[in-house]
């Protein structure tokens, strides 16, 4: 018991801090006073968050290995689908697995399936894990997730340092290792990756709007995805790259609602000129 609490401080302190953290580090913490300032978290987690690298390209050649134990290349997940790119390690004692959580939450609400429209790749930041412990981790997550044809759509990789590495600095997420605790300090977060490997989106934290990961699919594919219902919602939301959630476009609505308002008042026009004509005329008497 004595061991959770220091566990459960660091977990909430990491939660801060990949908010605070990102998308530089400046953060926007000085703008929250709900959320813990990067310069007042401990020492080496000032170290960790998010820099956000939009349009950088993923390393696809990079090695790891699948939970079944397969070689595989981080390429072979892409090519013709988006994916959410999921950085946590499998024994992890409780950020990871709040951000799964909230991963297949807001999953399992939206249309779009895993395997179909989109990928979900889940890559251990540790390099002493095994593809035993990925495999445990996808049994949960698919259990959880609840859908046919599930297994299609996630992977849970493992692989040496020099493929973590590559990957996390493509990505911009900074973390560290704490040796006293065998843990690793990291921030919250999920990466939406075009199907050519390239960053498109970041959603920061643990909860992430069904709205706001179905946005960010539809726009990692440059509106492959979607109806034009979606198109609509993208004129109206627009992602703001500072806090990772797509926000209300104010300008776009008042040009929707202004729109709408003469649509409206022509529309009125036209049918009153129509019924007016319509009207039998009165003819006087001589």
């Amino acid at each position: 018991m004595v061991r959770k609490i220091p566990t459960l401080t660091l977990s909430a302190a990491l939660l801060a801090g990949s908010l605070s953290a990102m998308p530089s580090r400046s953060g926007i913490g000085d703008r929250n006073p709900s959320i813990m300032p990067a310069t007042t978290m401990p020492g080496p987690l000032r170290e960790v968050g998010y820099d956000q690298r939009i349009g950088a390209q993923v390393p696809l050649g990079a090695a790891f290995r699948d939970e079944a134990g397969r070689n595989v290349r981080l390429g072979d997940f892409f090519g013709k689908k988006p994916v959410i790119l999921v950085l946590a390690y499998y024994h992890c004692p409780m950020l990871c697995d709040m951000v799964l959580q909230g991963v297949v939450s807001t999953l399992k609400p939206l249309t779009f399936d895993a395997g179909k429209e989109f990928d979900v790749v889940v890559a251990s930041i540790d390099p002493d894990e095994t593809p035993e412990m990925a495999a445990e981790q996808e049994r949960d997550i698919l259990a959880r997730y609840g859908r046919a044809g599930g297994a299609e759509g996630f992977h849970f990789l493992t692989g040496p340092q020099s493929s973590i590495d590559a990957l996390t600095r493509a990505v911009g997420f900074r973390y560290v290792y704490d040796k006293e605790r065998d843990e690793y300090a990291h921030p919250a977060g999920l990466v939406m990756l075009t199907p050519g490997g390239k960053v498109s989106r970041y959603l920061f934290g643990i909860d992430f709007p069904p709205r706001d990961v179905r946005l960010g699919l539809i726009e990692s594919t440059r509106d492959r995805l979607g109806t034009p219902v979606d198109s609509l919602l993208l004129y109206c939301y627009h992602y703001n790259p500072t806090i990772g959630r797509y926000s209300t476009a104010v300008f776009n609505l008042l040009r929707l609602a202004a729109g709408a308002t003469l649509i409206g008042l022509v529309t009125l026009v036209v049918v009153l000129r129509r019924r007016e004509s319509r009207q039998p005329r009165i003819v006087g008497a001589a």
